[in-house]
């Protein structure tokens, strides 16, 4: 670790001296045209395949090879049936930084397009995740090689969904030992140090069909989820909030109820989804089932039921570490797979890309975000690393 230790200041100003002067002229290419065409490419292939969660096997295949080809040992971890987390490394298996992202999309899929005029590329996933694996992996291959021998990579699936893939990582028993983790996600190029919390719920509601002109003689499952949406939309009004993360929010997510206009609805259920800012999931089970308990009672007088299913993977605000200098910091309202990795850890967390355009038929960014993206990475790699060789040796 000397020779670390004794490389990594001269390495670092290396690197900033080199992307001040990129940035001083506007007009300048970020990258070596090389690199940046390699940039283009990887980004290219990994859009082009679609890799909507649960149908990741493709674009994880393909990738593996690619990481092969460039001189990685490749480790597929399997998650699922033809579902994989692809871990990649040099010639440490243990290193002390771990650059992570997400393979997986949300649905539909879009194309890949680029449109050289502008700049701008687009096609689903081409802001998340797949710029933040990209410019890692192309961050990586620009490094010292006695660096690149202390990093490895990790891309999982899943995090659109449930988070299993980082979930089945956390708890591989040949899990790496790694000190840093960098997670990459759309954070418009800032360093992010935190991000709410969330729970989701399932109301269900089961009545009494009957015909519609004789209600008296039903139980009516579309009334008492009106009623019951209508008492969480007085409580979300008053969640808990904190100065970092600002207001908890509810999102009443989907509603759906009864059979036909002439039937009495039997069933209803709607779906919730809470964005946690200050304290927890118990905290908002409490509340939400506290402003439903005297709906749950009439309804069960009338002979029906009123059920809360709620998810098992909620999680209360996250804060990221945030301490490298000379980048710009925010919080996200949105989820990331930061509390699925558990372990003592330094945790960054930054990408190219605007969230505001995830999950949309518009996503996208342009190509000098993906290069700055690769120097960002860069930096964050030497300067997370020299902090890190600090301080063991101030202990």
């Amino acid at each position: 670790m000397l020779g670390t230790i004794l490389l990594l200041p001269l390495a670092l100003v290396a690197h900033v001296s080199a992307t001040q002067t990129r940035l001083s002229s506007p007009d300048a290419p970020l990258l070596p045209g090389s690199t940046s065409d390699e940039l283009v490419y990887l980004h290219r292939k990994l859009v082009e395949i679609e890799s909507i969660t649960n149908n990741e096997n493709d674009v994880g295949q393909w990738l593996a090879s690619y990481l092969r080809n460039k001189n990685f040992t490749v480790e597929l971890q399997q998650v699922g049936d033809k579902r994989y987390n692809v871990f990649a490394y040099g010639k440490k298996r243990d290193t002390t930084v771990l650059l992570t992202s997400h393979i997986d999309t949300v649905p539909p899929y879009w194309p890949y397009y680029y449109n050289e005029t502008s700049g701008v590329i687009g096609g689903r996933g081409s802001v998340d995740a797949k710029a933040s694996v990209a410019a890692m992996i192309i961050a990586v291959h620009g490094l010292t090689e006695q660096m690149q021998q202390d990093l490895s990579l990790l891309f999982v699936i899943g995090e659109e969904a449930i988070g299993d893939g980082m979930r089945a990582f956390s708890d591989w028993n040949k899990r790496p030992t790694n000190d840093i983790v960098i997670f990459g996600e759309p954070t418009e190029a800032k360093l992010v140090c935190g991000h709410k919390g969330i729970l989701t719920a399932d109301l269900k509601v089961t009545g009494k069909a009957a015909h519609s002109g004789y209600p008296w003689l039903g139980v009516s499952a579309n009334d008492v989820i009106v009623v019951a949406l209508s008492k969480l939309l007085e409580l979300r009004e008053h969640l808990p909030w904190s100065e970092k993360y600002g207001n908890t929010t509810m999102n009443l997510g989907r509603v759906e109820g009864g059979v036909a206009a002439n039937v009495v609805a039997e069933t209803a259920s709607a779906s919730l989804a809470v964005r946690i800012a200050a304290g927890g999931p118990k905290a908002i089970q409490g509340l939400v089932t506290n402003a439903l308990k005297d709906v749950k009672a009439s309804v069960e007088e009338q002979g029906g039921e009123l059920d809360i299913s709620w998810s098992s993977t909620g999680y209360g605000p996250v804060d990221i570490d945030c301490d490298v200098k000379g980048f710009e910091k925010l919080t996200v309202n949105y989820g990331t797979d930061v509390p699925h990795l558990t372990g003592d850890y330094k945790k960054y967390l930054y990408g190219p890309g605007s969230i505001f355009v995830a999950h949309s038929d518009h996503e996208a960014l342009k190509k000098k975000e993906l290069e700055q993206a690769v120097l960002d990475y860069r930096r964050l790699i030497v300067e997370t690393s020299f902090m890190h060789n600090q301080e063991r040796q101030d202990l």
